[in-house]
C-alpha cells in the first residue's frame, strides 16, 4: 500500500528518533523502515505499527492515488467534451434546417 514517506520521516525526526529506534519501537526491521521512508510502500501490518507508535490514524499516512483521480477526471472531462460537441453539431443542424425552411417558405 502507498503511504506518505515524507510524513513518516517527519514524525520520526520530530521525536528525535533514528530509523533503528523507530524500527525497534514498531518491532520491524531497519530495512522495512528504510523502504517505507524511501519508496512509501508498506504492508497493512507495517502501517498499523507506525500509526500505533506515532499515535495517529491511518488516514494521516495513507497516500490517495492521485494519478488515478486525475485520470478519472481527465476521462470525465473528455467524455463531457465529446457530448458537448455532438449536442452542438446537432443543434447547428437543426437551427440551419429551420432557417432554410423559413427562408424557402
Amino acid at each position: 500500500m502507498e503511504i506518505n514517506a515524507t510524513k513518516v520521516k517527519e514524525y520520526r525526526t520530530k521525536l528525535g528518533w533514528t530509523q533503528q529506534t523507530l524500527a525497534d519501537a514498531c518491532d520491524l526491521s531497519l530495512r522495512t523502515i528504510q523502504r517505507v521512508e524511501r519508496y512509501g510502500t508498506a504492508s497493512s501490518e507495517t502501517l498499523m505499527s507506525l500509526c500505533a507508535v506515532f499515535e495517529i490514524t491511518q488516514k494521516e499516512l495513507i497516500m490517495l492515488n492521485q494519478n488515478s483521480t486525475t485520470e478519472e477526471s481527465q476521462r470525465s472531462s473528455a467524455t463531457w467534451s465529446i457530448v458537448s460537441l455532438i449536442v452542438s453539431i446537432n443543434l447547428g443542424i437543426i437551427v440551419g434546417a429551420l432557417t432554410m425552411y423559413m427562408i424557402m417558405r
